[in-house]
């Protein structure tokens, strides 16, 4: 039997591996898990635990793993799940005090239950999944646990999974991602995000914040857990994602928007892992990218498409008496959208239409390559203590990923470095066309490279 401890900091796919294999059992490496739920480093991260849920799943894992019938290649590994996603006899608070006492969800959404995982529970978020730096005063705020002395943000929306994973609570988790609240937080943890392209996996069961741009997808340690986990939310169980030769593969470096005003040390592991992709037979295209400004132009001209859905999602709670209970934060930004013309909403959706066109047309069978976020985590309490400071981090935050959201890329941010502190730096593949395989394929080949593994 192999060592629970060691085996927990595996890989989702290996720890897949050694219980199909028999090297051990889900149940114990379940009950592990569980056991580190009141360490200090789990402060935060959880807003509920499934322990019964995730006993019983363990158990029914063991019995098909041990007469060879494995539902999956992640039968029995254990998973968490961002509270946004329906958990059946689990409240869905959307890390909301205005949610603490909804009635809990009848059956698990579409995406949740495939294949066999084991589910240790719901993690917390930035409150209705609108901030790009995962502060919550509800339910706190997760610590990021690459922090060598003061708190630093764990990012946001999706900060409970991805800390859960980075402080080896849990393999691999779910997150969502709307302007970036997958990749973001993946990549201030050191980890791998994967946000899916509009549509491809039902989001039926996920307490929404824009219906539009809204994402289901993956935080993990390895592509290779990014590429099973995304069939598993689909509902499939089997992976035709074949890698991706380097050497036939173009990368495109967009130098509008994407590069500017970078910390030193993103600029710095961006460009050495441009170098290594370069040198492992990658050709290197740096170019303007024009629809990226024009997102960027749209937005200061007419507002933001999540805002005018959320604000529809939420009215009667903003417009209403419990609107002290909810971030003032949050508030704000959903508050834009109260104001937004319906000329503003009309021109946001079709000019989004045309500059996802335009995006494609210019970008082709490319993959787009650009750091995820333009700086590495910050201390939180500066943020805690002034809102302009908090706005203008947040907008940083979210700037590059958001662009990915708004041209309807697919994207995955994959570690590449850190900084002189130790905190985590970044780097993000995105491809149009909604070509999820390809890239996910050309990830599998270029992630150790990316790492400079």
């Amino acid at each position: 039997m192999s060592d629970i401890e060691d085996l927990s900091k595996r890989s989702a796919t290996a720890i897949g591996r050694a219980l199909i294999a028999g090297e051990a059992r889900s149940i114990d490496l379940t009950e592990y898990y569980l056991s580190k739920t009141d360490n200090p480093e789990a402060a935060h991260v959880y807003t509920s635990v499934t322990r019964d849920r995730a006993l019983r799943e363990a158990t029914a894992a063991d019995k098909r793993l041990a007469a060879g019938r494995p539902l999956s290649a992640l039968d029995g590994v254990p998973i968490v799940w961002k509270d946004l996603v329906d958990l059946e006899g689990e409240i869905t608070t959307a890390a909301s005090e205005t949610r603490r006492h909804a009635a809990p969800a009848l059956r698990d959404a579409f995406c949740a239950g495939n294949g066999g995982m084991v589910c240790l529970g719901k993690t917390n978020l930035t409150e209705f999944a609108y901030s790009g730096l995962g502060l919550n005063p509800h339910f706190g705020t997760p610590r990021n646990p690459h922090s060598p002395g003061a708190d630093r943000i764990p990012g946001g929306s999706s900060s409970g999974t991805a800390v859960a994973v980075a402080a080896n609570l849990a393999p691999c988790g779910i997150g969502t991602d709307t302007g970036g609240s997958v990749r973001i937080p993946a990549a201030f943890n050191g980890l791998v995000g994967f946000k899916t392209s509009e549509g491809s996996v039902p989001k039926e069961g996920v307490f929404a914040l824009s219906e539009t741009l809204d994402t289901v997808g993956p935080i993990a340690r390895s592509v290779e857990d990014c590429v099973l986990l995304d069939f598993l939310l689909r509902g499939e169980t089997t992976n035709s994602v074949a890698r991706r030769d380097i050497s036939s593969t173009v990368i495109f470096v967009p130098e509008t928007v994407a590069l500017d005003d970078l910390d030193p040390a993103v600029a710095a592991n961006f460009e050495a892992s441009l170098k290594r992709l370069e040198a492992a037979g990658a050709r290197i295209e740096y170019g303007p990218m024009q629809p990226f400004a024009d997102v960027i132009q749209l937005t200061a001209d007419h507002g933001t498409l999540s805002s005018v859905e959320a604000y529809a999602l939420h009215k009667e709670l903003v417009d209403g008496p419990d609107v002290s209970k909810v971030d003032a934060r949050v508030v704000a930004r959903i508050s834009g959208g109260k104001t937004m013309s319906a000329h503003s909403f009309h021109t946001i959706l079709t000019t989004r239409a045309r500059l996802i066109n335009e995006c494609w047309n210019l970008v082709g069978d490319r993959v787009i390559a650009m750091p995820t976020v333009a700086i590495t985590a910050p201390e939180t309490a500066p943020l805690e203590a002034d809102v302009d400071v908090f706005n203008r981090t947040n907008l940083k935050a979210l700037r590059n990923t958001n662009l990915g959201n708004m041209l309807d890329l697919c994207g995955l941010a994959i570690p590449n470095g850190t900084d002189a502190d130790g905190m985590p730096t970044s780097l993000l593949l995105s491809t149009a066309f909604a070509d999820e395989e390809m890239l996910l394929g050309f990830g599998l080949s270029a992630e150790e490279i990316i790492r400079g593994a």
